[in-house]
């Protein structure tokens, strides 16, 4: 198996805040080679707030050659599009893992 190229993105605070007192960010961006991407099931939002919304998932699995961060708060680019990473995900530790992907990560991406 060989997986593609993503993007892990993070929006940092800077301590600062603009005119108007919300807090200012930086963007921290790494490229993960390797990353197996598998489309999830779509599912309608059944929120009141957004009738007309749609939840799409991925399950991505990151390489073991990834150093990992952690992921809270972050979003993966697929193909061009950011998803929000769903809580705080951590790599596999000890026992028997025989592939060389190590970090499940699940992603969301909601429009309406």
């Amino acid at each position: 198996m060989k997986g593609e190229t993503i993007k892990v993105i993070r929006y940092l605070p800077t301590g600062d805040v603009d005119p108007s007192g919300a807090p200012l960010t930086k963007v921290d961006t790494e490229t993960v080679d390797d990353v197996l991407v598998a489309p999830g099931a779509q599912a309608n939002a059944t929120d009141s707030i957004r009738p007309q919304g749609v939840t799409v998932a991925f399950t991505c699995y990151l390489p073991r050659s990834y150093e990992y961060r952690s992921l809270k708060g972050a979003f993966l680019r697929i193909d061009g599009h950011d998803y929000e990473v769903i809580g705080d995900p951590h790599p596999y530790d000890g026992g028997l893992t025989p592939t060389r992907w190590n970090l499940q990560v699940e992603v969301k991406d909601e429009e309406g």
